[in-house]
């Protein structure tokens, strides 16, 4: 692996800790440099794309955030013949991530795919103003110079939807009270065991003073907060112990993380993302036509999610849209 340490010119070294005058480096995260080494200013975006299916429906969306100003990092589940989508390896400014796993629904899975894409992001030699975490299922629904005007316009703020999961999003609470074993395969059935465990053993918790938030995975960041989580994952051992023992931690880990760290101040409660939940399951409606009076509407910048071969022509009425 190359260096963590990539020059961006976005970092507070006031937030993140002290830096090393003669070499500008931040002591107390490797993957920083100093702010005033960097001498310029160039407001481009990392889209990091999680996919597993559907190369047609990905070219769409990468074509869609293609931009001088934009580089698209995509992390194909490692389940998933990576032929079909040779096509989209060839467009400008696009990279598959090379340490792929294999994704399951519900696992830390998800999270470890996110934390190797975000390492390869950091590594590479390219310098952002944020980094924007998708699915394969998203579609911008704004005009690609709006997006960039818009991120421009709010440097160094952290676009997140985040509860608290003690009073706000209560149902939660049994990810991270219970024990969960979807990560194992085991011999005597994964949800008896957990049954038997959560009878005997008491109830999980966080360290002491670390406050649970969560909600959607999906979220825009800077890359001085990317750099932050990675660093703490690397230095609290507890984190990805305590997350591999959790449901859906990728809906929890980030938020939690970072509202428990002084990049708190810089969240802003809203992803960016549009999303109808009014069916009431555990997944959210796929977007159709009969949607299109609410995508016109919205302020957000995204929307999910699409499947072309339920509806391919909303995809179209959002690129006329926006053309």
């Amino acid at each position: 692996m190359n260096s963590w340490i990539k020059p961006h010119p976005f970092t507070c070294f006031q937030i993140v800790g002290d830096f090393d005058p003669h070499g500008c480096r931040c002591p107390k995260n490797p993957y920083l440099f100093c702010r005033a080494n960097i001498m310029f200013t160039v407001m481009k975006i990392a889209h990091v794309i999680l996919t597993h299916a559907n190369p047609q429906q990905l070219q769409r969306l990468v074509s869609k955030l293609c931009h001088d100003n934009a580089d698209i990092y995509i992390h194909l589940d490692l389940k998933t013949d990576i032929t079909p989508f040779a096509p989209i390896a060839a467009i400008k400014q696009v990279y598959f991530i090379q340490n792929r796993v294999k994704v399951y629904w519900g696992g830390y899975s998800i999270v470890q795919a996110t934390i190797n894409s975000f390492e390869e992001v950091m590594n590479s030699s390219r310098v952002y103003s944020h980094i924007n975490l998708l699915s394969g299922q998203d579609y911008p629904i704004k005009k690609t110079e709006d997006i960039h005007r818009h991120l421009a316009a709010n440097e160094g703020k952290i676009f997140m939807h985040f509860l608290s999961v003690e009073n706000e999003w209560q149902e939660a609470k049994p990810r991270i009270s219970d024990y969960h074993f979807i990560n194992w395969n085991l011999p005597f059935g994964t949800y008896r065991v957990e049954q038997m465990v959560n009878k005997l053993l008491p109830r999980r918790k966080l360290p002491e003073g670390i406050v649970p938030m969560g909600r959607s995975q999906w979220f825009t960041a800077t890359p001085a907060s990317i750099a932050y989580i990675l660093q703490y994952i690397k230095e609290n051992s507890w984190v990805a112990k305590f997350f591999r023992l959790s449901w859906a931690p990728d809906e929890m880990i980030f938020q939690t993380i970072l509202y428990n760290s002084p990049f708190r101040a810089a969240m802003v409660n809203d992803n960016l993302l549009y999303v109808d939940w009014s069916l009431k399951k555990p997944n959210p409606k796929v977007l159709t036509m009969e949607d299109a009076p609410a995508l016109k509407k919205t302020e957000k910048l995204f929307a999910r999610k699409f499947n072309i071969a339920t509806d391919s022509e909303i995809l179209d009425y959002i690129d006329h849209l926006t053309s």
